[in-house]
């Protein structure tokens, strides 16, 4: 009977489970991506480690963005820091919903940044000189998964 009480939190705090689940998941998906390209670069050119480094450093965010609204959640629940209060299941989906933007988008945002910074270490693979250019590219994705930060911050906001 306890869990049927408690069901709206339950929802809740899977929402948040999935923010960060999701955004770490497609960021490690992401980050393999470009080091399966790294890896090959640096066999041939060690000194290009660092530059291939920061490449694929570029789709993590994703996974400390999900980390955030998960926190930032489970905090509004009052789940961290304090005593969690009874949700109704709607309210548990309306968290569990607002968490998603992030969950999902930075999934697929991790993953196409992974895929775009790759085509950046071969990039710098042939012209050294052009790793600007290959930061720019991956980062354009970046303004996504920005959004999707945005979108899942603002509702909880106003939940």
């Amino acid at each position: 009977m306890e869990f049927l009480e408690n069901a709206g939190l339950y929802v809740a705090i899977i929402g948040a489970s999935l923010a960060v689940a999701l955004a770490c998941a497609g960021s490690g998906r992401g980050a393999g991506i470009v080091g399966e390209s790294a890896a090959g670069v640096i066999s041939e050119d060690p000194k290009k480690f660092s530059s291939c480094l920061i490449l694929q450093i570029l789709p993590c965010t994703q996974g400390l963005y999900g980390l955030v609204i998960w926190f930032y959640a489970l905090i509004t629940l009052e789940v961290i820091g304090g005593s969690p209060e009874a949700l109704t299941f709607g309210e548990g989906l309306g968290y569990c919903f607002a968490c998603l933007p992030m969950g999902i988008g930075g999934y697929f945002t991790a993953i196409a940044q992974g895929r775009c910074a790759a085509a950046g270490v071969s990039l710098i693979a042939k012209r050294p000189g052009e790793l600007s250019k290959g930061i720019i590219m991956a980062v354009m994705v970046e303004f996504f998964a920005i959004l999707c930060l945005l979108a899942s911050f603002l509702m909880l906001l106003f939940i």
